[in-house]
């Protein structure tokens, strides 16, 4: 089973640099990652904003992460 999810573990660590590396540069520097070049008041629609891609790698973290906790406890 650990052999399994390792191999997984190792193909989503894959599409998740792949995806990264397909991302376009946002210009602005630290703040331009952030939407913007100031404080944003309303932050309501941020999931609406963000483009296909973004939310790929969103999905693809959280499933990094979540198979991280799992092969550990794995035994």
């Amino acid at each position: 089973m650990k052999i399994f999810l390792s191999i997984v573990h190792i193909a989503l660590c894959i599409a998740l640099i792949a995806v990264v590396m397909l991302q376009t540069r946002k210009t602005g520097g630290f703040t331009g990652s952030f939407g913007g070049a100031g404080t944003q008041a309303d932050t309501s629609g941020t999931w609406q904003r963000m483009t296909g891609l973004t939310k790929i790698t969103v999905g693809l973290s959280l499933a990094f992460m979540l198979l991280s906790l799992i092969i550990c406890l794995v035994r």
